[in-house]
């Protein structure tokens, strides 16, 4: 049976057999099997491709994995947020059409990024609604957390007001809202339509170095509603930023 699906991703990024037979090392009639007649790559080359085109392994061969990861929420675990790959970063954010939601205290490793305001200015331009939740610099959490991961006096309150420096430019932008909350974080909320990233805050660690959990949203997702409803509720609490 042909695989439809890892065809039209192909097409889509305006990839040929050539450039997927260049990128995994395998030659054009191999990857016009995997096409024509449904074969599945090694894994190896599911990774390269599915990175490639900017989709999940399950997506484009649903049979390669077992039923119940195929039904899990969890999609991965990061022992650290800073080993989450730079390429899933990059194909949350491209592929998102619908909504794009942080939450966070800096989100600095992620607002610094050079593409990262470009890229949600063009989002929202095509409807996508943005919203951006960061700690407000002058509240007692910002204080608390620099204590907690034994940093300097005003840590994290500096690295918000240059988060915020980041994102200044999109505060004026129709779809995009920027607020501050003086919450006590638990997590770190990154949701991108149906997939999230939750970065676990863990005491006296900071935030690069704690779990990360990729998540998407299925039909019965009680993980990924929970930190959704999470974000909504310190959203409706938070005040809009004056940048």
């Amino acid at each position: 049976m042909a695989n439809e699906r890892l065809k039209e991703a192909l097409q889509r990024n305006g990839f040929g057999l050539e450039h997927a037979a260049g990128a995994t090392g395998v030659d054009r009639k191999t990857v016009e099997r995997w096409i024509t007649q449904g074969r599945v790559p090694y894994p190896r080359h599911r990774r390269t491709i599915a990175t490639l085109v900017r989709e999940a392994e399950d997506y484009l061969w649903p049979d390669s994995v077992s039923p119940e990861l195929a039904e899990s929420e969890l999609v991965k675990l990061y022992p650290r947020r800073s080993d989450v790959p730079t390429d899933l970063w990059d194909r949350l954010l491209d592929t998102a059409t619908e909504r794009v939601e942080v939450l966070s205290l800096a989100a600095l490793f992620l607002v610094e990024r050079p593409d990262f305001a470009r890229k949600l200015r063009a989002k929202a331009a095509e409807g996508t609604k943005v919203q951006l939740l960061f700690g407000d610099p002058a509240a007692r959490e910002a204080a608390k957390r620099s204590e907690e991961e034994q940093l300097g006096r005003g840590t994290v309150a500096a690295r918000i007001r240059n988060a915020l420096a980041f994102v200044r430019p999109l505060a004026d932008v129709e779809g995009i809202e920027i607020r501050l909350h003086k919450r006590t974080l638990y997590n770190s909320v990154f949701r991108f339509d149906d997939e999230m990233v939750v970065n676990t805050h863990v005491f006296g660690v900071p935030g690069g170095h704690a779990p990360a959990m990729h998540l998407r949203r299925l039909s019965s997702s009680h993980m990924f509603e929970t930190y959704a409803a999470s974000f909504a509720s310190v959203w409706a609490g938070a005040e809009r930023a004056r940048l």
